[in-house]
């Protein structure tokens, strides 16, 4: 709160009535500010001086309308946009329920006070899916650091046990180029590169703890195949559904017509359709081999991988370990003869 006692102050406690109290639907009369400066601050005055600050506040750039009334026509957030960033936190399965309360409600604060009510409804935060990790914000704001320092990371990398908690995968702490971070499928990755090797790999966010930024320059992207000419995000991240690392190749797959939407979730746009018929789409698309398998296998009788052969192996093989070799879902997903 300002202090109310100096009437130099009466344009941004003006402001500050505005923001909390008016919108296009709720538009605020002389007497009614008047009465809200008294309440909350103590703040006393005529009318002519709300005019004459609002006119200032004008002056300084803030969109007032004063046409019927007053009230704030632009503000940094739109009720609609506040809520969207609410959502992505409450379904965030990066953060803790912890974490997420405390980020819903600095939003909720940007928001005037009818917006408070459109959104008093969002709780129940721990019986979402939250992950385990307290330290995932410390993770993030140390991995943009060492992003924009070009500065080798160390971290602890772990997994689920059987007693539903998280345990590091190994002692040694793993060393990592990092290059970028990306969202995908409702987790954070940090795209980057093991220093034993030169290929790219992805990394849950909310899987790292004990994370340090080392003194060691990264490692050039030209000294990594993979990201020679730069890191094309959107081409990347179509061709890495699921975040897999590894094998990347072009893909001839039939798919029914009706998952064309599915397609593009999947892939984006940057895929070739090489035959259309009524019901069925034949395409070619570059996609990392272990996530087109779990793509391939979601939808069963749907899709079709014809190439390239050993993909098409793998999937018959998969089929085979769980229903045996003689199992009619084999010839369902048209893997009894050859492409």
């Amino acid at each position: 709160m300002y202090a109310t006692g100096n009437k130099k102050m009466l344009n941004m406690l003006i402001l500050e009535i505005l923001e909390q109290y008016s919108d296009a639907k709720h538009h605020l009369m002389q007497k009614e500010i008047l009465r809200l400066l008294k309440l909350h601050y103590g703040m006393v005055c005529d009318r002519r001086s709300i005019r004459n600050n609002i006119l200032c506040l004008k002056e300084m750039g803030y969109d007032i309308d004063m046409s019927s009334g007053y009230f704030l026509a632009e503000r940094k957030f739109e009720n609609a946009e506040l809520r969207m960033l609410i959502d992505s936190v409450l379904f965030s399965k990066n953060i803790s329920a912890k974490q997420a309360k405390i980020l819903i409600e600095k939003l909720k604060s940007l928001g005037n006070c009818y917006f408070h009510a459109k959104v008093s409804h969002v709780s129940n935060l721990p019986e979402l899916s939250h992950t385990d990790n307290k330290q995932v914000i410390y993770v993030l704001d140390a991995l943009n650091d060492a992003i924009e320092q070009k500065k080798m990371v160390t971290f602890t990398y772990n997994s689920y046990g059987t007693d539903f908690k998280l345990h590091p995968r190994r002692e040694e702490p793993y060393l990592v180029n990092p290059y970028q971070l990306v969202a995908n499928n409702g987790f954070y990755y940090l795209i980057g590169n093991y220093d034993k090797y030169d290929n790219i790999s992805h990394y849950r966010v909310d899987r790292m703890t004990n994370v340090y930024i080392t003194e060691k320059k990264r490692k050039p992207e030209r000294d990594v195949p993979e990201l020679r000419g730069g890191l094309n995000l959107p081409k990347h991240m179509a061709e890495h559904a699921y975040m897999f690392s590894g094998k990347v190749s072009d893909t001839i797959l039939m798919a029914k017509k009706h998952l064309m939407s599915d397609l593009i979730d999947w892939f984006g746009k940057d895929f070739r359709i090489l035959e259309e018929s009524l019901d069925d789409l034949k395409i070619r698309v570059r996609c990392n081999e272990s996530a087109m398998r779990c793509i391939a296998l979601q939808y069963g009788p749907y899709m079709e991988v014809l190439a390239p052969e050993s993909l098409r192996e793998q999937i018959k093989e998969d089929i085979c370990l769980v229903y045996g070799e003689k199992d009619p879902l084999l010839s369902i997903f048209g893997l009894t003869g050859t492409a």
